[in-house]
Parts: C-alpha cells; sequence; structure tokens
C-alpha cells in the first residue's frame, strides 16, 4: 500500500524524487516503531495513541518539533490516500495534534562574501572549474531550488532571450531572466563542456566528467566545498543561496511579488520570511552601531 502512495505521489501529484523518498522514509519509520513489515503494513491497523507514542518517541531522540511535524504531516497524506482510496474508512491522524514549531529565520550569504567567491581564484581554468564557478553564479542569481538546477537540460537555457526555464514543484514551469554577465559564463561553460566532454546524457545542462547528469550529493559538495572557503556559516548548501538571492534582491528594491514570482513560491507568505531577515540585519546592525542602543 505504501508503495502504492509513493508511485501516486510521483505520477499523478508530480512531486520530486527527494521528495517522494523522504515521505516513504517517513512512513518505513512509523512502521518499524511499530514492529510491522512494510509490503504488509495496513494503516487500519494502527491507532491514534500508536502516533502520538511515536511522535514522543522521536523528541525522546533528539528530533526538533519542526521535523516531527514534517514527519506527522507524511502519515496524515498517507492516511488521507487511503480514505480516497478506499483502504481505511478514517483517517485516524484527523485528531492527532503536531507540535508547534518555531519557524527559524533563512540564513544567508552576505555580499562580501559572494563578492570574496567572485574575485577569488579557487576555480581550475578547466571544465569542472568553470562548472562549479557557473553553479554557484547560477543558484545566486536565479534563486532557483536544488532540484530544478539538477533537471536542467540544454534547451531549458536559452542565451538568446536571455532565459532559463525551471520546473519547479508540481511540475509547474516559470522563466527566470538572466543578465548579461551571466550569459557570457554560460556559454564560456558550454563551450568548455563541449571541448572536454562532448554530448551529454539526456543533453542535460550540468553533469560530471563523464557527462552524465549530476546528482544532489555531488551538487551539495560543490556548494559545501566552495562557499566554506569564503564564508563561516555553519550550514553551506544551495537552499543558503537560494535564501542570498531573496535577501539581495529585497535589500536592493525588488517588489516582494516579483520575488515570489522568480522563486515559484505558491504562496505570499513563503516569500515575507525574508521581510523579517533582513529586519533582524538591520536590527543587529542597528545595535551595533547606535550608542544609544546599547544603554
Amino acid at each position: 500500500m505504501i508503495a502504492r502512495f509513493l508511485e501516486y505521489l510521483s505520477y499523478e501529484r508530480h512531486y520530486s524524487p527527494a521528495t517522494v523518498h523522504a515521505y516513504g522514509h517517513d512512513l518505513e519509520q512509523f512502521v518499524a516503531y511499530l514492529g510491522q513489515d512494510t509490503d504488509s503494513f495496513s494503516l487500519a491497523l494502527a491507532k491514534e495513541d500508536d502516533i502520538r507514542m511515536w511522535m514522543v518517541s522521536l523528541m525522546d531522540q533528539g528530533l526538533s518539533a519542526r521535523s516531527v511535524k514534517r514527519k506527522l504531516s507524511s502519515l496524515s497524506s498517507y492516511a488521507k490516500f487511503c480514505l480516497k482510496m478506499g483502504y481505511a474508512d478514517v483517517d485516524i491522524t484527523r485528531k492527532v495534534i503536531s507540535p508547534k514549531a518555531d519557524k527559524p529565520l533563512p540564513v544567508f550569504y552576505k555580499e562580501s562574501e559572494m563578492n570574496r567567491l567572485r574575485e577569488g581564484e579557487q576555480f581550475a581554468d578547466d571544465f569542472l572549474g568553470k562548472r562549479d564557478n557557473l553553479i554557484l553564479e547560477m543558484l545566486y542569481q536565479t534563486g532557483m531550488r536544488q532540484a530544478e538546477m539538477l533537471g536542467l537540460n540544454d534547451n531549458d537555457v536559452d542565451t538568446v532571450s536571455m532565459q532559463v526555464r525551471v520546473f519547479g514543484k508540481r511540475r509547474k514551469e516559470r522563466l527566470i531572466p538572466i543578465g548579461n554577465p551571466l550569459k557570457e559564463q554560460i556559454e564560456e561553460y558550454l563551450a568548455y563542456r563541449q571541448e572536454q566532454v562532448g554530448t551529454t546524457q539526456d543533453h542535460c545542462f550540468f553533469c560530471n566528467a563523464k557527462g552524465q547528469r549530476l546528482n544532489r550529493h555531488t551538487l551539495y559538495n560543490v556548494v559545501h566545498q566552495r562557499m566554506s572557503e569564503v564564508s563561516t556559516l555553519k550550514k553551506q548548501s544551495p537552499h543558503v543561496l537560494r535564501h542570498t538571492f531573496a535577501t539581495t534582491m529585497l535589500n536592493n528594491g525588488a517588489d516582494i511579488q516579483t520575488i515570489k514570482t522568480l522563486m515559484g513560491h505558491a504562496s505570499l507568505a513563503a516569500t515575507q520570511v525574508y521581510t523579517h531577515t533582513t529586519f533582524e540585519q538591520i536590527r543587529k546592525e542597528y545595535n551595533s552601531a547606535h550608542p544609544r542602543s546599547k544603554k
């Protein structure tokens, strides 16, 4: 039954492979907690108290309220699926209250750190160096998600019209404009790629030295390694560069509705968190600079 649910998420809801994997992992954890087998598991065998005790055990293991809330959401989606398909008579998660989780403000890189990255000499003058440099600049200048970048094909990147087409959550398509510097960087990368790699697998845009599409692990390592050279943030990831894009746009006068469209957010609430981020930065600078703020 769980396998059918995951297929439903993939092929009917068009969730990304990473999201489907996360749902599957959460459900496997719940089934394992009950001491049952994933293949033969039926939600009718579980009770509301089982879910509550599972949540308590997760928090006892050190999981944050936010993580537990997400796992309950996975189980709730599965329960609704079972109800819809006639595999269950009732949604046993409906009365289970998830723990309250404070939403942390997104972290982002400073403009000075991004400038040091651009001025640095850490990128080799070869295909991999050009690729890594372009990955960081494209994440920073477009705000696209990690999965969107990994899914890019050559026909999605149009240097003539100066725009990039990405497919976001639920396979929703959007166009992101690019500037001349990024256009030139893309063309330089493609020239190196053609010379050193040739035709890529499935015409993917970003690839490894063998022409195969990049995976999440490689992309994360590229960002983590390169950004660690210019920043002391504890978290170094593609998503931090997405936060940095939004914060940079907002700090330089972009309308929040424009940022929402560029980032592919479904609601304005998801974008408005960046206004709180910039205000916190303003507060920090005020407290450190104004003599009366310390009294």
